[in-house]
């Protein structure tokens, strides 16, 4: 799998056709898997603290969840042919899961919103088995009962949704405790699939301005969008620091 570093992270080359294609395969195979969508936020974030680093570090894939990321990746001279968000990921997923019948778990969010989450699924995808679910707000040092209910249900996808750095760090603390299951951060997706939140429209998402339809919808998120020149700085900061060390070593070498 080819992947390109992004300020220590390694991210997918894969596109959202051969990431669901890989997940499915190992769905199939009962392996494990840890999938981080990171957008420049995540990444940002796992930048400037190592302990988050390394759990991210543990992920099998790591997609870049967000147009920031791959022109953010061109600015390094690398190339990622497409964002793979975690929604369309979702998505993806539970269509398959109603075709092949996979277990899935669902941990996150509030609990209306849980419920309405499950609901939702539930009537689109009826063939969908969701063996276990649990809202977002637990104790960290008390969650037990869902460690042990993942484990002995063996689910084939655990979406965890508890927004970043809390579901990296969550799904990084188990990971080691399971035999199986594709564990995928889909943060704010139950919002969306129980219709709280709306998404773009198709066209605004094919011009990858989906950032810009949710700045309009909810303006105090300008806090957030402005994370993104923040981001593509330390990578113009980055570039600059490889071409002087490519150029110290012509010149060592003269």
């Amino acid at each position: 799998m080819d992947k390109v570093d992004i300020l220590g992270i390694k991210v997918s080359c894969l596109t959202s056709k051969e990431t669901f294609e890989h997940l499915v395969t190992e769905i199939n195979n009962k392996r494990k898997q840890f999938v981080v969508t990171a957008n420049p936020e995540i990444i940002s974030y796992a930048y400037k603290n190592k302990k988050y680093l390394n759990d991210i570090q543990k992920a099998d894939i790591i997609t870049a969840d967000g147009i920031g990321v791959v022109k953010g990746a061109k600015l390094l001279g690398h190339n990622i042919p497409e964002r793979v968000t975690g929604i369309d990921i979702f998505y993806d997923l539970l269509k398959e899961s109603n075709n092949k019948r996979y277990s899935i778990y669902l941990l996150g969010a509030e609990e209306s919103i849980l419920m309405k989450t499950i609901a939702n699924i539930k009537k689109t995808y009826p063939n969908v088995n969701i063996i276990g679910y649990h809202h977002g707000y637990f104790d960290w040092n008390d969650d037990e009962t869902i460690v042990n209910e993942i484990k002995e249900n063996k689910p084939d996808l655990i979406f965890v949704a508890l927004g970043y750095p809390l579901q990296e760090q969550w799904i990084a603390r188990h990971l080691e405790e399971f035999n199986k299951g594709v564990f995928i951060g889909v943060g704010g997706s139950f919002d969306v699939i129980a219709g709280v939140v709306k998404r773009a429209p198709k066209i605004w998402q094919k011009m990858n301005l989906e950032w810009f339809y949710r700045l309009m919808k909810k303006p105090t998120r300008l806090k957030r969008v402005m994370r993104l020149p923040q981001f593509l700085l330390i990578l113009l900061v980055q570039r600059q620091r490889l071409r002087q060390k490519v150029s110290q070593k012509v010149e060592h070498r003269l």
